[in-house]
């Protein structure tokens, strides 16, 4: 049986990835890994119901249950997320590449593990051609923006340790 999944279509992943960094302000960068976490999210948004929220962030814990309810999500994976997480990784890596071939983002910054828009313009007229993100995808994107947009990759409260999508246990912070 052939079945589908939007984590391993390059073209999907492109599309998020580009409604992703479409978030970044001029001049501003993310890092590689940091844009595959947010895309896992956004792929599958009732898994954000797994990152450790502290409790003096109250904030998110409330915009997390008032704004990405559960749902059933047709592509859900109930296996392990760290190991779907390193399945999806050739797909958007490719992605990544694509948005780099194309002159949207940063060849430079891409090959030191950073994520730059380098042309608004096109990016703009690519996210005009292939549509919105849903309102869920958007809360999402929201929701993860505020979450890390300024938490360090690495460390105790780190977004690797946060979500557990990668190994953290033996960063230097």
């Amino acid at each position: 049986m052939i079945t589908y999944n939007p984590a391993f279509d390059l073209y999907h992943s492109i599309y998020r990835i580009a409604h992703i960094v479409g978030k970044l302000e001029e001049g501003e960068w993310m890092e590689t890994d940091k844009v595959r976490i947010w895309d896992f999210f956004v792929l599958f948004p009732d898994k954000v119901y797994n990152i450790t929220i502290r409790r003096e962030e109250e904030d998110l814990r409330q915009y997390r249950s008032k704004y990405l309810k559960r749902e059933n999500n047709p592509y859900d994976f109930d296996g392990d997320n760290h190991q779907l997480f390193e399945w999806m990784k050739p797909v958007q890596q490719s992605a990544l590449g694509s948005l780099v071939s194309w002159g949207i983002l940063d060849l430079e910054q891409f090959e030191t593990g950073r994520v730059s828009v380098v042309n608004n313009e096109l990016l703009h007229q690519y996210l005009e051609q292939v549509g919105e993100l849903t309102t869920r995808e958007r809360n999402v994107l929201a929701f993860m923006s505020t979450l890390s947009r300024t938490m360090p990759m690495t460390g105790e409260y780190g977004l690797k340790a946060r979500t557990k999508l990668m190994e953290s246990k033996y960063d230097a912070e």
